[in-house]
Parts: structure tokens; sequence; C-alpha cells
């Protein structure tokens, strides 16, 4: 099973920066392009009515001025991703992703 901690270091590798920030307090001043990620859902895998496999779901959202980033693009490619939505917020393009690791 993978850690966050590893999933950290992934992101960080598709950005190319350490603008990576796990739950970040409503206080926290981001600097952009980031990465925002956080848990969100968690999907359990039964045989025999027992678990044998439990993979945590995270929400990712990548937030940049540039909205033809190629960014989102790496994201997408991460196995166990699809892509949410794209919105725009304060003047910032937010990727939305759904990501099991």
């Amino acid at each position: 099973m993978a850690s966050r901690l590893e999933l950290q270091d992934l992101l960080e590798e598709l950005l190319g920066s350490t603008n990576v920030y796990f739950q970040p307090p409503s206080n926290l001043l981001m600097q952009y392009p980031c990465v925002r990620y956080g848990r969100d859902d968690a999907e359990t895998l039964f045989a025999d009515n027992l678990p044998y496999r439990y993979i945590k779901g995270y929400q990712v959202i990548y937030i940049d001025r540039d909205p033809d980033s190629p960014i989102p693009d790496k994201i997408a490619k991460l196995p166990m991703c699809t892509f949410d939505r794209h919105y725009k917020a304060d003047n910032l393009n937010h990727d939305s992703f759904s990501l099991y690791f």
C-alpha cells in the first residue's frame, strides 16, 4: 500500500516544484501554480465477505493562472485517476481529479 508521502513526492515531481499542499488550512497563502489535495473517499474490495484490498481516495486540484498548462494532462495519466471538472475562481483555473492511491 502506497503512503500519502509517496503521493506527495509524486505530485511534486509532476509539478516540478514543492507547491503541493495536503489539506491546507484556509489561512495558508498558497504559491501558484500548485496542487492542493485531500482525502475524500476510500474503496474496499471484498472476497468471501472479507476485505482484501483497501485504497484511499483523494481529491487532487491543480490551480494555475495558465488555462493551457500541461500539468493537468500529466495528472490525468496517473493510474486510478479520473478528471472531475474544470472551473475558474478568483482568476485562477482549477482542474479537479479523483485519484485512488
